[in-house]
């Protein structure tokens, strides 16, 4: 009988011990998860007129590295390398790419220039590997800033649409601003286009550039 209540008591030790093991993970995972918290983005230092307005904050930076795409064209008396696009793929600091930078017609505005044949107005997109898609334009009147000579302008661009993906994919959809800044390269280039014959050249520049994405404050992403 001694023996039994000996074990009993042994059988009850192993598992309040077991209890308090099981109760003391719970307690410290959650309290990791808890201090695990999402990216958090600071706002870049930019020139007065590439400030966000009040009441948004940034939620995503991508690092780009690409191409900005001239073509030679007729401009007025003259001619002009013409950017048709930027090619570029967007990384978090950690290295693993997040989007797609380059030009699209953006399904949400009518197309109002006769010369594109597109169902929307082309305009400066990113496509989150969500599949997400965020389409934006320079803010108006003064959204650009020559920081650096030998760089492409620093912007602040409007959100001009967005749209999920088509397996669900919003990250981008909640976007209301971007910002191109710190960038480096990406000038059209000063030779290769002055004559008629010069038309149709092609010149892809390589760039870098940081984009902030912006939400309204205290909203999801």
């Amino acid at each position: 009988m001694n023996k039994f209540k000996n074990y009993s008591k042994a059988l009850r030790a192993t598992f309040t011990g077991f209890g308090f093991a099981l109760i003391f993970t719970f307690v410290t995972a959650n309290a990791f998860a808890q201090s695990v918290q999402p990216d958090q983005v600071t706002p870049p230092v930019v020139p007065g007129n590439l400030v966000v307005e009040a009441g948004h904050e940034p939620f995503l930076l991508g690092r780009a590295t690409g191409t900005q795409n001239y073509v030679c064209k007729p401009v007025g008396a003259g001619f002009r390398f013409v950017l048709f696009t930027p090619e570029a793929t967007l990384f978090k600091e950690n290295g693993k790419q997040i989007i797609t930078h380059f030009f699209s017609p953006n399904p949400l505005e009518p197309n109002t220039d006769p010369t594109v044949f597109s169902d929307g107005t082309i305009r400066a997109a990113w496509l989150h590997q969500d599949s997400s898609t965020v389409w934006a334009k320079v803010h108006q009147p003064n959204g650009a800033a020559t920081v650096d000579p030998n760089a492409i302008a620093w912007l602040l661009l409007d959100v001009a649409g967005t749209q999920s993906g088509p397996t669900g994919g919003d990250t981008l959809t909640v976007t209301t601003f971007v910002q191109r800044v710190n960038t480096t390269g990406g000038l059209a280039p000063s030779v290769g286009c002055t004559l008629s014959t010069d038309v149709g050249n092609t010149a892809f520049v390589p760039y870098t550039a940081d984009y902030f994405f912006y939400k309204k404050s205290g909203g999801s992403n």
